[in-house]
């Protein structure tokens, strides 16, 4: 399978994820109902998760393009760990609307939504460190690198491993802290976090 094929395929199911996280944004227009400015005021965090859900992904798939343009070619396992980047990318229109749904009313049904929402974010950080670790690792580079460079490559790319729990753990104690931590990562990887990496040129 060339990895055009696989780019293209992932590109597809990045932008109906990245769609349906809009479908959670509405407003009450049945007779009696409260007007646009109160319903946005009360559904501020749908929005908010809306906004950093969005960001997230696009991040996403702008650094998936980046991983693709370093590499030759995939093998069977790369295509694997793919799938499982896309498993838990297309698990956010879910955990995002749950996580809008019970942010502002706290206690226990808040913190299982911060869980479920951490759960999306530390399966995507690993399945794209697990693809960016086989890259080096198994010769699926354009252009090899020195274990050193790799290394390097690895601890930049791979902090969300250790980001993404803890900040779930903070989200159980104060679940707003989810949406910002979480859209503090995300700025974080708006930066090409593979620049160590030769290669990436188109």
């Amino acid at each position: 399978m060339t990895k055009g094929r696989v780019e293209a395929f992932s590109d597809g199911v990045l932008a109906v994820a990245i769609t349906l996280l809009v479908l959670d944004l509405k407003f009450d227009s049945e007779p009696g109902h409260a007007s646009v400015a109160h319903q946005i005021s009360k559904n501020w965090p749908s929005y908010l998760a809306y906004a950093v859900s969005f960001i997230v992904i696009g991040v996403i798939w702008v650094n998936h393009h980046a991983l693709f343009s370093l590499i030759a070619h995939v093998d069977r396992v790369f295509l694997f760990q793919n799938l499982m980047l896309l498993m838990f990318v297309t698990t956010m229109p879910f955990t995002t609307s749950t996580l809008a749904k019970f942010l502002s009313a706290g206690g226990a049904d808040a913190r299982w939504a911060v869980v479920l929402y951490g759960v999306s974010n530390i399966g995507m950080s690993w399945g794209y460190f697990a693809m960016l670790h086989r890259m080096i690792h198994h010769g699926l580079l354009r252009t090899p690198v020195d274990a050193a460079t790799g290394r390097a490559a690895l601890i930049r790319f791979g902090i969300g491993n250790i980001a993404y729990p803890v900040a779930t753990g903070i989200g159980l104690l104060w679940p707003p802290s989810m949406l910002i931590t979480t859209g503090s990562m995300a700025v974080y990887y708006m930066f090409e976090q593979t620049q160590l990496l030769p290669g990436g040129d188109d």
